[in-house]
């Protein structure tokens, strides 16, 4: 409940003093530079490691017998907004990841869309998880597949 407290306070903070359109220009995964932006981004991306890994592994558990990781920086900020306008504290919050297996081969690209808010348990819930892209597997990681 904490981590999830945190989470919604640095989203929060973020929109008070940026708009969707700065992050639409991070590039989180090759930046060349650290940002007060890249730090926020970082952070939240920490704060809903637990939610994006759970999600994750639940979409997968059908296709592979090991568990993808998600790391910080392979997660990008598609989308933010305010659901209920201007200083509301409900926020829709849409990222892109590519989850990867072993020696970070890339398994997938997916669209997870979260809604936080004060007035959700635990502040988190996903609302959409959308797999955009399978990658496939080197032929020594194919033994991981359950299905094709």
């Amino acid at each position: 409940m904490k981590k999830h407290v945190i989470s919604l306070l640095i989203v929060t903070a973020v929109f008070f003093y940026y708009d969707t359109s700065t992050f639409a220009m991070l590039k989180p995964s090759d930046p060349t530079e650290d940002s007060y932006e890249l730090k926020i981004q970082d952070i939240l991306m920490l704060l809903l490691g637990e939610d994006i890994e759970r999600a994750v592994n639940h979409y997968y558990e059908e296709y592979l017998t090991e568990s993808p990781s998600v790391y910080p920086y392979q997660v990008d900020i598609a989308e933010v907004e305010r659901v209920e306008g201007f200083r509301s504290f409900h926020f829709r919050l849409t990222l892109e990841l590519t989850p990867v297996v072993g020696p970070h081969i890339p398994v997938g690209k997916d669209r997870l869309t979260f809604e936080i808010s004060p007035i959700i348990p635990d502040d988190v819930k996903l609302t959409n998880f959308e797999h955009i892209e399978t990658y496939e597997l080197p032929p020594h990681w194919q033994h991981l597949i359950l299905q094709k």
